[in-house]
């Protein structure tokens, strides 16, 4: 009896350390999480030349504020406080060549942070994979598959009807 007593003081013990140490954490913690970094985000992060962009900052304590954003792939924009961050939009020119290129944001604050954004050049295809036709193929490969796949079928169905006609009816 008395080793179950002192069992459940240290447990009472061990989950008070942990609450206090846990309360602990969350209050020196606090300062970090309220203070914000300045990021600058590019979506799509690959776009081909002619694509458009959205552009997305957080410029700490000043997102109520205009910011600029500057690259070579795109120019210089200007982005507009939206619910506490900053957002804008940027067209690639069309005869801008595949690359990564730098995108600098520079905050009101004084603040600035940089992203990559790659311009790529995607080729369309003229036409479709050459990947083979299957049964359609031409040859005599092509016959062959469709005449084992209808036998199948056929089997198939005869060992139904088969099967249906010897089974004695309950009645």
């Amino acid at each position: 009896m008395r080793g179950l007593e002192f069992l459940c003081r240290l447990l009472r013990t061990a989950t008070a350390a942990v609450a206090l140490l846990g309360a602990l954490l969350v209050v020196t913690n606090a300062p970090a999480r309220a203070q914000q970094t300045t990021t600058v985000d590019v979506t799509p992060n690959a776009v081909e030349p002619g694509g458009r962009v959205n552009i997305r900052a957080n410029c700490a304590d000043a997102n109520n504020r205009q910011a600029s954003v500057e690259s070579d792939a795109f120019g210089r924009v200007f982005l507009q406080p939206d619910n506490n961050v900053q957002t804008g939009s940027a067209t690639v020119p069309g005869n801008k060549p595949p690359g990564q290129y730098p995108v600098n944001l520079t905050c009101a604050n004084g603040n600035t942070a940089t992203t990559t954004l790659t311009v790529v050049n995607m080729t369309k295809p003229s036409q479709g994979p050459a990947t083979g036709g299957g049964g359609t193929a031409g040859g005599a490969a092509g016959p062959m598959v469709i005449a084992g796949g209808l036998g199948i079928v056929v089997l198939g169905l005869g060992l139904g009807l088969f099967g249906r006609r010897r089974r004695p009816h309950a009645g």
